[in-house]
C-alpha cells in the first residue's frame, strides 16, 4: 500500500492536470485523501460502489460515472486496492479517470519492486535463499548476478542515531547495482558494487568519505567494517558475514578504530576464533590466577606505549614524561607480577597476545 504522502501528491497533480477534485478512498470506504473537504460527501457513492464488486467480477466494473462525479477502480495485481473520485464538469472525465488509475497501479508497481529487492538482498544477505532460487530471483528483480561488490556494515556508536539509513539511501539510490537495508536499529549494510579496478585502498576511501559524511551531514558517530571483494551475487552473504565479524573483533581489540577491513584484523581475528577451552589453558598457562584483570590503568598505558615504540625506553619515557628509571621500575614491576620481562621481544609478545586473549575472554563472558 502506499503512504499517504505519495497519494496526496498524486491527486494533486491531478487535480492540477485536470482541474478536477480527486479523492482516494480504500475499499472499506474510508478516504485517504482529498483534494477538498467536499469530496468526503461522496462516501454513499464510494461504498455503494465497493458493495457491488463483491457481486460483479472487478473485469466487468471498472469504474462508473454518475453527472459530474466518476468513481474509478484501482488494482493491485488484479486485487482492488483503492477507488479514485473525481468530481467535477469535465467531458473528459472518463480520460482523466483512466489515466489516474495508470498513474496510481504504475506507483503500486514500483513501491512492490522496490520492497521486493529489499526482502531480495536481506533474505541473501541473512543465508535464507537456496541458490536456484537467489539466480532466479536475481533475473526477475533484473539484478546483475556477475558483478563485483563489497558489503560495508555500518554500526551507530550511540544508540538512537536513526538517520543513518535515510542518509546513506540519498546517497546511493536503491537500483540493480546498490543497495542499502537495515539489519537492526543500529546497524545499516550497504552492498557496494565496484568497478573492475578498485581495490582494497579503494575501499578503505569508501569507508573514510561514508564515516565523515554520516558525521557532517547526519550528525551521526559510526564505525564501519567492510568485508572482501566478491565476484558473484551468491557470495554477499560471504562478505556480509566478514565485515560482521571485522565489527565484533573491532570491539574487542580495536575500540579506537572507525574503520575495520576483515583482511587487515592481524592476530585479533585468530584470537577471537580460538575456543573459550583453549584461551583459558593459556592464560593459566602465561598468568597466575586472575592476573590479566588487576592490572591498572597506569600500567596498562605504559606497557602498551613501550610496545608502540618498539621496545624502546628512551621514547617511551618521553611520551610518557616520566623518568627513565621510572619507567624501569614500573616494567620491573609488572615483570614481578607475571614473571614476563617485557623489555625482552619474546616476553613482550607471549605478554601481548595473553592481554588480547584476557579481553576475548572478558568480551564473551559479558
Amino acid at each position: 500500500m502506499l503512504s499517504n504522502q505519495i497519494l496526496h501528491k498524486a491527486v494533486q497533480d491531478m487535480k492540477s492536470i485536470t482541474g478536477l477534485e480527486c479523492a482516494v478512498w480504500d475499499m472499506k470506504g474510508i478516504c485517504l485523501v482529498m483534494t477538498n473537504e467536499r469530496m468526503t460527501a461522496q462516501e454513499t457513492l464510494v461504498v455503494s460502489f465497493c458493495r457491488t464488486l463483491t457481486d460483479v467480477p472487478t473485469d466487468e466494473i471498472q469504474f462508473k460515472i454518475k453527472k459530474d462525479v466518476g468513481i474509478f477502480l484501482v488494482k493491485d495485481d488484479e486485487d482492488p486496492c483503492y477507488c479514485l473520485v473525481l468530481k467535477g464538469s469535465c467531458p473528459q472525465i472518463e480520460m482523466a479517470g483512466r489515466m489516474g488509475i495508470s498513474q496510481l497501479e504504475n506507483l503500486l508497481f514500483a513501491y512492490k519492486e522496490k520492497m521486493d529487492k529489499n526482502r531480495f538482498i536481506q533474505n541473501l544477505i541473512l543465508d535464507n535463499m537456496l541458490l536456484v532460487d537467489v539466480y532466479n530471483q536475481a533475473k526477475k528483480l533484473k539484478i546483475p548476478v556477475e558483478l563485483r561488490r563489497c558489503v560495508f556494515l555500518i554500526e551507530a556508536k550511540n544508540e538512537g542515531d536513526n538517520l543513518i539509513l535515510e542518509t546513506l539511501k540519498g546517497l546511493y539510490a536503491t537500483g540493480t547495482k546498490d543497495f542499502v537495508t537495515a539489519v537492526d536499529e543500529k546497524r545499516v549494510i550497504l552492498v557496494r558494487a565496484l568497478e573492475s579496478t578498485d581495490d582494497y585502498p579503494h575501499l578503505e576511501q569508501i569507508a573514510k568519505e561514508l564515516v565523515d559524511t554520516l558525521n557532517m551531514e547526519a550528525m551521526v558517530s559510526v564505525r564501519i567494517a567492510y568485508g572482501t571483494i566478491i565476484s558473484e551475487l551468491k557470495d554477499v552473504s560471504k562478505s556480509y558475514k566478514e565485515a560482521d565479524m571485522a565489527l565484533e573483533v573491532g570491539r574487542v581489540f580495536y575500540a579506537d578504530k572507525n574503520i575495520l577491513a576483515y583482511n587487515e584484523l592481524g592476530i585479533g581475528r585468530l584470537i577471537h576464533q580460538l575456543p573459550a577451552s583453549l584461551c583459558t589453558m593459556f592464560l593459566n598457562e602465561v598468568f597466575d590466577e586472575d592476573v590479566a584483570d588487576d592490572f591498572e590503568d597506569e600500567e596498562l598505558v605504559t606497557v602498551y606505549t613501550f610496545f608502540d615504540n618498539n621496545l624502546n625506553i628512551s621514547e617511551t619515557a618521553r611520551q610518557l614524561y616520566v623518568h627513565r628509571n621510572t619507567l624501569v621500575y614500573r616494567l620491573e614491576k609488572i615483570q614481578k607480577r607475571t614473571g614476563l620481562d617485557v623489555r625482552v621481544f619474546e616476553d613482550a609478545l607471549t605478554f601481548k597476545i595473553a592481554m588480547m586473549v584476557a579481553d576475548h575472554m572478558r568480551y564473551m563472558r559479558e
